[in-house]
């Protein structure tokens, strides 16, 4: 069960980088901690372990316990599972087609260096991000499409973040079904994930 115990760490990752995604475009503001979370992620492509991905599963407090909810039936933000089967189609599409992966992969070596010196979270590298996200997964059908403040979502800044923090969102979508993850994780495992995650917060 190891497999399907690091697999939640994954799922948790991608809730809580969509739930910082419907955040900053309801509020125009991150929390600083979990965007940092998210972004390192994004840099972190050959990490050891699904957790070393996150910087240890003590970040993923936020994710885990949004997963609880999901799959124990306590959703609080029906937007919520839409933008994760969105995210989860959007992967799919994103990993059958080599030319546009290894464009994300080549952009995000480029900022690398940034993202070491000045932090994953500077606004330089966000902008990069936000960029690379428009050049490429923007294009893929189905469209992740984000609801939010029409006054923030209007500002670039907001823009960029929103689109860095979805490419955080893929980073672990691809991760997820890189351990195993399939659809049938949300039908025929349920409990299963629920004992794995409880397993985790405890």
């Amino acid at each position: 069960m190891a497999e399907l115990s690091e697999r939640t760490l994954a799922l948790a990752g991608l809730a809580q980088a969509l739930a910082q995604v419907r955040r900053i475009a309801d509020t125009g503001q991150a929390n600083a901690s979990v965007l940092q979370t998210a972004l390192d992620s994004v840099f972190r492509i050959d990490a050891s372990s699904p957790s070393a991905v996150y910087g240890g599963i003590a970040q993923l407090r936020p994710g885990l316990m949004l997963a609880q909810d999901y799959f124990s039936s306590r959703v609080k933000d029906e937007h919520l599972p839409r933008l994760g089967l969105a995210v989860l189609q959007l992967e799919r599409r994103f990993v059958q087609d080599g030319a546009m992966t290894e464009k994300v992969l080549s952009g995000i070596r480029a900022q690398a260096d940034n993202a070491q010196r000045l932090g994953s979270a500077h606004p330089d590298v966000i902008a990069a991000l936000g960029t690379l996200y428009a050049d490429t997964l923007s294009h893929l059908r189905p469209r992740v499409l984000v609801q939010g403040n029409p006054h923030y979502l209007g500002q670039p800044g907001v823009v960029a973040e929103v689109r860095a923090v979805l490419l955080a969102a893929v980073r672990s979508a691809v991760l997820w079904r890189q351990l195993g993850g399939s659809y049938w994780d949300f039908v025929l495992r349920k409990r299963a994930m629920v004992d794995s995650i409880d397993a985790r917060l405890d």
